[in-house]
């Protein structure tokens, strides 16, 4: 997959063909059942398919100053729209130009002229252009003036569930990453580069390795059961023994027992003894174990982990929890 920062310019080899707008943060069984089916009229048309984004989210343009809300890093979005067959990304600044961009100049100038776009998809309830003017009908509407295809899709729902970003926020703000998995079709999980911390897990002997949550939605304080998956490893000895998945525990919150406010994630693996410091790991939150608490000492606070790691390993050993991160289009029958 290609990723384009730009929309003018751009050669005749990359115009024309399929394209999806939305924002996908967290990229649920909706934003797949969209992609899914945008990348089958591709093929049947025999045309490339692409999907337009804008960055930043245009919440936190208008309100920079509220807290993280995304779901998805870029980098991890970017992945899974490559895995669902996406053949280019447009990622579009948002700024004061585009958020003041008429819906009708957003289709004709962007989409139509720059991008030459032959079939646009949307969901129902997708918005753009200035005061979010621009939706479904709008499309429909210019669709039958202009020489372009649309494709609006309605809700996708789970009996009487409708899959949504906002509703799996409301899930993991609960502590329940299962209810998120399950609108999601994956482990929910983040992803960063592993910082070297203050080391008092290896005083408990519960070394960890430590993720920032500056680009996250912050989940539920408290103890989970997680997945961590090393795609690269150091270039040691044991490089390619840390490469796979590995079982393990982590602590989301700001380590009150050490008089500590800043939120972190420290996800002790278990039976891993291997230099991973400021390398790219995904950590994926299985299940909520317990919240966080205040200890009186580390011998109570080791004590508990221990509890922690025993309870986390009877979870992750039943094999449902055990399934791979998200399945590709195959599974899905798009391809």
């Amino acid at each position: 997959m290609k990723i384009f920062r730009h929309h003018e310019g751009l050669g005749c080899d990359v115009k024309g063909g399929v394209i999806v707008l939305g924002n996908f943060d967290g990229f649920h069984k909706g934003h797949q059942t969209v992609i899914g089916r945008a990348w089958k009229v591709a093929r049947e048309r025999n045309m490339s398919l692409s999907v337009l984004v804008v960055e930043p989210h245009p919440r936190s343009f208008f309100n920079p100053s509220q807290e993280n809300f995304r779901l998805t890093s870029f980098r991890t979005k970017a992945h899974l729209l490559e895995d669902f067959g996406v053949d280019r990304l447009f990622v579009l600044p948002f700024d004061k130009y585009l958020a003041q961009m008429p819906a009708q100049d957003f289709v004709t100038e962007i989409l139509l002229k720059d991008l030459g776009i032959k079939h646009i998809f949307a969901g129902y309830d997708y918005h753009f252009g200035a005061g979010r003017g621009g939706n479904a009908q709008t499309l429909q509407d210019m669709s039958r003036e202009q020489e372009f295809d649309v494709t609006i899709v309605e809700k996708i729902m789970e009996g009487d569930h409708i899959y949504s970003s906002t509703n799996i926020r409301d899930s993991l703000r609960a502590g329940d990453v299962r209810a998120a998995a399950d609108q999601l079709g994956h482990w929910w999980h983040v992803e960063g580069h592993v910082l070297r911390g203050d080391q008092r897990g290896r005083t408990l002997n519960f070394p960890t390795a430590n993720l920032s949550m500056t680009d996250y939605i912050k989940p539920k304080r408290g103890v989970y059961a997680v997945r961590v998956i090393i795609d690269k490893a150091d270039s040691g000895p044991d490089s390619e023994k840390a490469r796979g998945v590995w079982h393990g525990v982590a602590n989301m919150g700001s380590r009150p027992t050490f008089g500590k406010d800043d939120l972190m994630l420290e996800a002790h693996i278990f039976d891993f003894d291997f230099d991973i410091y400021g390398l790219p790991i995904r950590v994926e939150f299985v299940d909520y174990i317990r919240p966080e608490q205040k200890f009186d000492g580390l011998d109570s606070l080791r004590e508990q982990i221990e509890k922690d790691c025993v309870d986390a390993k009877k979870i992750l050993a039943d094999p449902q929890n055990q399934r791979a991160v998200i399945p590709i289009p195959r599974a899905q029958g798009f391809l």
